[in-house]
């Protein structure tokens, strides 16, 4: 008789992968998965506030790494060590790409299926999101009306405020090129951080002169980094647009806002808008 009977089939000895743990598993201990895997809590008997709760929970996971890697190559730039600025450019473009992903268990639902668990979250909005507020800090996008919204949690809105006063990672970009002879005018770098980055005529000449020389310069790969993360915020920001348009149309936002109005102004700001100007001038 031949024995059919696969490794895989038999049970697995009593090893170092069957030994009991003397607590929680050391997989659990630096994971944390048990704490992860109980912060779903929904609201409602709704079938799709599940995963919703938790695509908004991932998305929050990727700001947090995304945010990381930003500061990660701010403070690079500003040290002018710029491989390792790329390296953690490099890594968050990659974090972006499955940031946008991250929508695909949320991106058809019906305004019915919405509307089971939409009353629930009451006033909540992911406009509400810290983490996602450093990033837009980061981009340049600062806005001292939204700082003042996290006032109530004093840890939250410290931590902004750090935020929202430091140099965002384009003002570092743009004081590195400076530092590398390129031609980033003075009132660019000395400008008050804590208002929004508007685009400069000036800067657009820098990266023009950039684009218009050797393409195997390192500060073309630079700019065609920031560009695919621009890109990519962008693409998150009209993947947000779309969802919402088909789960809810035009209705206001739960936290009071014009809803899809609003989000559809905010995806039509351009990132680092020089980069895109300045294609058109080469």
């Amino acid at each position: 008789m031949n024995d059919s009977t696969t490794t895989l089939d038999r049970p697995v000895a009593d090893d170092a992968l069957t030994r009991p743990f003397p607590g929680a598993s050391p997989y659990d201990t630096y994971v944390h998965a048990s704490v992860l895997n109980s912060l779903q809590q929904p609201l409602t008997e709704a079938p799709d506030e599940m995963g919703f709760l938790v695509t908004t929970q991932v998305m929050e996971l990727w700001f947090t790494l995304i945010v990381h890697e930003w500061r990660t190559a701010r403070v690079a730039f500003a040290k002018d060590e710029l491989p390792a600025a790329m390296d953690a450019l490099t890594r968050s473009r990659r974090a972006l790409t499955a940031l946008s992903g991250a929508w695909a268990p949320i991106a058809a639902l019906t305004p019915a299926q919405f509307n089971g668990f939409r009353a629930a979250f009451g006033q909540a909005s992911g406009f509400q999101s810290a983490m996602y507020r450093h990033m837009e800090f980061l981009l340049g996008d600062k806005n001292a009306g939204l700082l003042r919204a996290h006032s109530g949690d004093r840890a939250v809105h410290e931590a902004l405020g750090e935020t929202f006063r430091e140099t965002s990672l384009y003002d570092e970009v743009l004081a590195h090129l400076h530092r590398q002879g390129r031609p980033v005018p003075a009132h660019v770098l000395e400008r008050d951080v804590t208002r929004p980055y508007a685009s400069d005529p000036g800067v657009v000449e820098t990266w023009r002169q950039i684009y218009a020389g050797p393409q195997h310069h390192p500060h073309v790969a630079l700019g065609e980094l920031l560009t695919d993360v621009a890109e990519l915020v962008a693409r998150w920001r009209y993947e947000h647009v779309a969802v919402v348009r088909r789960a809810m149309g035009a209705k206001p936002g739960s936290a009071g806002s014009s809803g899809l109005a609003w989000l559809e102004r905010r995806a039509a700001r351009p990132v680092f808008p020089e980069l895109w100007e300045a294609r058109g001038a080469v």
